[in-house]
């Protein structure tokens, strides 16, 4: 056996640590340059479609390599100067060395390969990119791990493909609120002299900490992540981070005492202040406590949504489904236009947070239903629910194929998709269309500027 994996080593036309060069044809689905020597893929960070490089080759696969860019011999005409000083090293942005009018148009041929390529659909009106107005300082969420190098606190991003933490002074991509409240927090526990949790030996308090802005009203939370119950000189802390944080309305303690690398633990407590902010999408108010889900770019959500209104083709006495409706933030778009409108979505305090949505702001034609959508729609069909229009917004693994069952046995006259992910978009519409509904129109929008994320409407309609 070893001596077969040595001939198939040799049969591939590159090795490890060597330098090549290559032409840059495409850009892969996370952001990196994608290129061929002698017909063997090669995945290069940073480098982008139509230029020639040189790569040094750092992993070697079955079918295709990795490599670190080496030099640029022909640059491209859409290659960027990054705004961010640390971009090369930080994992957070992807695309800062595109010009952002080239991501617009990158991100669209990320939308169109995945559709023709997977899901093997042609005929398909596929929209360019809508944009931001403004693609920096946008994101309303901030989440960042906490730690100590060289002796050193810091509070940053990941480094890509790592867990080394990148000291992050200013985040282009973040609300500048909440990068007042990252330095903050590092210069208080910094101060106060409170340990940092180590990964490794599990050992130390502090682990990460969240920022919430309200984009429209802004209302800030902060948010202290700790591995104990205890936060040392809390009384302290409170007072530190209202004279130094503007608009602070919120301070918050959630304990993650597991060893894990999941952010957020079970139990969360107010330490001062509300236990929630308030925020604007279009003309509904929003309250947003610490594990709420809301879309992290607020101004193009809204743009998301309307878009996917205008989709769904509501005259007012439409009966809509809104699969997994989260917090009911799409529900409540429709509802304005149609006549009725179920959300339905598995997780209970989402559907809680929700039915306060639609009581705040005095929407009355929606009901929220706990459980899965594969098990909820078909009771509903029994019970003589019939609705014309269905809307999912599931998470990025798309769809199971029983979801997508149960949707074509309702018989609505119009799906409407929204995803984050074309891989699982494009095999769901491939599906939906063996079940008699067509693709008619894709918009993607720019939720993530700068990053390699896109988000997709899509309008479907029952073949007849």
């Amino acid at each position: 056996m070893k001596g077969e994996n040595k001939v198939i080593d040799q049969e591939k036309p590159i090795m490890k640590n060597k330098t090549y060069t290559l032409d840059i044809v495409s850009l892969g689905h996370s952001g990196e340059g994608v290129g061929k020597y002698k017909g063997f893929t090669i995945f290069v960070p940073h480098a982008l479609p139509g230029e020639t490089v040189e790569v040094k080759i750092i992993e070697v696969k079955k079918s295709y390599a990795k490599g670190n860019l080496q030099a640029i011999l022909k640059p491209a005409g859409a290659r960027s100067e990054p705004k961010c000083p640390i971009y090369y090293e930080c994992g957070g942005c992807q695309l800062q060395h595109v010009s952002y009018d080239e991501q617009l148009i990158l991100k669209r041929q990320n939308v169109v390969d995945a559709i023709t390529r997977i899901g093997k659909l042609t005929d398909i009106q596929i929209h360019p990119t809508i944009g931001a107005k403004d693609s920096w300082y946008y994101r309303n969420k901030m989440q960042v791990p906490i730690g100590t190098v060289k002796g050193k606190i810091v509070v940053g991003c990941f480094a890509q493909g790592t867990h080394t933490i990148i000291n992050t002074e200013h985040c282009f991509i973040q609300h500048k609120a909440n990068n007042t409240v990252a330095q903050t927090v590092q210069q208080i526990i910094t101060e106060l002299g409170i340990s940092t949790y180590d990964e490794v030996t599990g050992q130390g308090i502090m682990r990460h900490v969240l920022g919430r802005v309200g984009t429209v009203t802004d209302d800030v939370m902060v948010v202290l992540v700790t591995a104990t119950h205890e936060l040392p000189h809390q009384e302290r802390i409170i007072v530190e981070l209202r004279q130094r944080i503007p608009n602070l309305v919120s301070i918050v303690q959630n304990i993650n005492s597991k060893r894990t690398n999941v952010v957020l633990g079970n139990q969360t407590k107010t330490l001062w202040g509300q236990n929630m902010i308030t925020d604007k999408l279009g003309e509904f108010t929003f309250h947003i406590s610490a594990r709420s889900f809301f879309q992290v770019n607020t101004k193009q959500a809204e743009v998301l949504y309307n878009k996917a209104v205008e989709y769904a083709g509501l005259s007012g006495q439409e009966t809509v489904i809104d699969a997994y409706c989260g917090t009911g933030t799409i529900t409540l778009f429709l509802a304005r236009q149609a006549k009725k409108v179920y959300g339905i979505e598995i997780v209970e305090p989402a559907i809680r947070d929700a039915q306060h949505n639609a009581q705040m702001n005095q929407i009355s034609n929606v009901e929220f239903i706990v459980g899965d959508a594969v098990d909820v729609m078909p009771q509903m069909f029994k019970q003589g629910i019939r609705p014309q229009i269905i809307v999912v917004d599931p998470p990025r693994a798309g769809c199971d194929k029983e979801v997508l069952e149960t949707f074509a046995a309702m018989l609505p006259e119009r799906i409407v998709y929204v995803s984050c992910n074309p891989s699982s978009l494009a095999r769901d519409l491939a599906v939906l269309e063996e079940y008699g509904y067509k693709t008619k129109e894709i918009q993607p929008v720019d939720m993530f500027s700068h990053t390699y994320h896109v988000e997709v409407v899509c309008k479907l309609v029952k073949i007849t």
